[in-house]
């Protein structure tokens, strides 16, 4: 089968979505099926050669408490019809398909199947776009999608109350083969003293200002204890590190950002690992990564990441933007080690039921099922579908 993937977003800036598709595109190859990545990009793709197609320039634009790195250019037809009239897709993939500009062109465009996954969860914008007749645009652009899916449930219903329809959920992946218990820890961080690690970009949706203030309490119970902050980010990281010198808090580490192959070291050098984000996640694939490495997890109980823990079981869930529970779960853990050491084996139990090839297979069976389903080119259908499904 021949597969197009398409993302909105910058391929040569890390995030969720650009791993999402890497892994797809890479899993399918390896089922021997021809892809090709369609996606603005700022800099050269090389590892991809001729399967990725750069269309656009991404522009930077503010975008709920993130920056997302989009093309915003009008004049992007030719090169798409150019480069859909060549290839001759038997199916287009589209992720986030209703982010303008490079998704909705192509959809817009396209006369094969369609596919989209949305992967945004409640806070993020796009949906509302130039009321009332953006949304007019979108709703008419979301017709030409023969195939939905939502990478969880609070994604599904976000996507389901903007646009009604019949949704599949199939959720992120987790690299099980890179994110491994074999992998060596960072050796500094191995001396005795039990690691926090806290990794994302450091944005303020992600809740490393409460995480810091919680470690002040958690100092005070466990002095042989340390945080680890991994995760790129200048403006605010500046701000976290006076806060760090105002209080004298020690034992705070800011390692800025850290190579795709040392990353798992970093979840190898944990004890527990903490994701203090405060909404607008949509899964958080950063616990699958963790999971994978026999992690137990502190997470915030937002409905993005609560999809992924099971509590109790393979991590604790505490209220968004509490210092003190977040603390206590902290405590609880760094203290009892048979209770680490048991949810990170149930946690990499379910990291290995989301290998990125188990879900591969997942979403190229629901291609099959979408071609398979006619009428799939009748464009602009009336819509029949009300319900969601799991």
């Amino acid at each position: 089968m021949k597969i197009a993937l398409v993302s909105p977003y910058d391929f040569a800036h890390p995030g969720g979505v650009i791993l999402h598709i890497a892994y797809l595109e890479r899993y399918f190859t390896r089922m021997g099926h021809e892809v090709k990545v369609i996606a603005p990009a700022s800099r050269a793709i090389p590892d991809f050669g001729d399967r990725f197609i750069p269309i656009g320039r991404p522009r930077p634009i503010p975008s709920s408490g993130s920056i997302a790195r989009v093309t915003i250019s009008i004049w992007l037809a030719p090169k798409i019809r150019s480069v859909l009239e060549r290839e001759k897709f038997d199916i287009i993939h589209f992720h986030e398909p209703l982010m303008p500009m490079l998704c909705t062109s192509i959809l817009r465009l396209s006369k094969t199947a369609n596919v989209g996954t949305f992967h945004a969860s409640y806070g993020k914008p796009g949906y509302n776009f130039a009321r009332p007749i953006g949304k007019w645009i979108l709703r008419r652009w979301f017709r030409k999608l023969d195939g939905k899916i939502a990478v969880s449930r609070p994604a599904m219903e976000f996507a389901h109350e903007h646009f009604p329809g019949y949704y599949n959920i199939i959720p992120n992946g987790v690299d099980v083969e890179h994110f491994s218990p074999d992998v060596a820890p960072i050796e500094e961080f191995k001396d005795g003293k039990l690691n926090i690690l806290f990794v994302s970009r450091l944005e303020k949706r992600k809740g490393l200002n409460y995480l810091l203030q919680a470690f002040r309490q958690v100092k005070e119970e466990i002095p042989n204890s340390r945080l680890i902050v991994v995760g790129p980010g200048t403006r605010l990281r500046r701000r976290y590190e006076r806060y760090v010198a105002r209080t004298g808090l020690k034992d705070v580490v800011f390692t800025g950002l850290v190579s795709y192959d040392d990353l798992p070291r970093y979840y190898q050098t944990a004890d527990v690992f903490c994701a203090p984000a405060i909404g607008s996640e949509s899964f958080g694939i950063i616990l699958l990564e963790a999971m994978a490495l026999g992690k137990p997890i502190v997470a915030s109980n937002i409905e993005g990441y609560a999809s992924v823990i099971s509590p109790g079981v393979d991590g604790l869930l505490v209220p968004p933007a509490d210092k003190d529970k977040l603390a206590q779960a902290l405590i609880s853990l760094l203290n009892d080690e048979a209770l680490r050491q048991e949810m990170g084996a149930k946690g990499r139990i379910k990291a290995l039921e989301h290998s990125w090839e188990r879900i591969a297979r997942r979403v190229f069976a629901y291609y099959v099922r979408v071609l398979s389903e006619p009428p799939w080119n009748k464009k602009f259908p009336e819509f029949e579908e009300s319900a969601v499904s799991v």
